[in-house]
């Protein structure tokens, strides 16, 4: 797949999993999709979004979600993130809650998190893709695959960074992470059907006393 649209650094790191089968499968799937007048979330230039925002040497923290938002605007290709002008969705509030509780950080009016991205926060949702109003509607077309994959590389081919999986879903991805060489932060889900669970956690604390000791610049999470 060489016509694939993603960072130098992570198409250099991922070549193989581009020729994979399955991954020839999954864009064909994607092509049929939209020739069938199906709406993908997000568009196509931000399905890389995370990976051409923060580059494979980059990734200091990586925070990991399930799929895009599947309403209109939402998407766009960071986990949890929303654009400028798009309202802050509920599990995101909560992220915002805890941040402001672990680190004294003022909730943003707004949704977007590249800024953490940009500083080596990994946005990366398990699945890239999804239909409009059809949540984990492309759940079974192959990125998990991929994206596991992505999270294998990050793990034997880096030292010292921290994962933050959050809910069940997350969760399952600890087996892909050498825990001896990386910080796992495990929590319950920021959705509200967490029932407040995901409160207290103290991610944003406990990343960046690991970075520090770490010899890394901790992340200013202030958006």
């Amino acid at each position: 797949m060489a016509d694939v649209k993603i960072e130098q650094s992570w198409k250099d790191e991922l070549q193989e999993e581009f020729k994979q089968p399955y991954f020839q499968s999954l864009v064909v799937a994607l092509k049929k999709e939209k020739a069938n007048g199906k709406k993908i979330y997000p568009p196509g230039s931000l399905i890389f979004n995370a990976f051409n925002t923060t580059p494979f040497q980059e990734v200091k923290v990586v925070i990991l979600g399930q799929d895009p938002y599947h309403n209109p605007g939402q998407a766009m290709g960071l986990s949890f993130s929303v654009p400028r002008g798009i309202r802050v969705p509920p599990s995101l509030k909560n992220i915002y809650k805890e941040m402001q509780q672990d680190i004294s950080v003022m909730p943003p009016d707004h949704g977007d998190l590249t800024p953490w991205a940009t500083q080596g926060v990994f946005l990366l949702n398990a699945i890239l893709t999804v239909e409009h109003k059809n949540a984990g509607s492309h759940k079974n077309l192959g990125w998990q695959t991929f994206t596991n994959a992505v999270i294998q590389a990050l793990s034997n081919h880096r030292e010292g960074l921290v994962f933050m999986l959050w809910g069940n879903f997350a969760r399952q991805k600890k087996i892909l992470i050498d825990s001896r060489r990386h910080l796992i932060l495990e929590a319950a889900h920021p959705s509200p059907l967490a029932r407040g669970a995901f409160f207290g956690s103290k991610p944003f604390s406990q990343a960046n006393a690991y970075l520090q000791n770490q010899g890394a610049t901790p992340i200013n999470w202030q958006l």
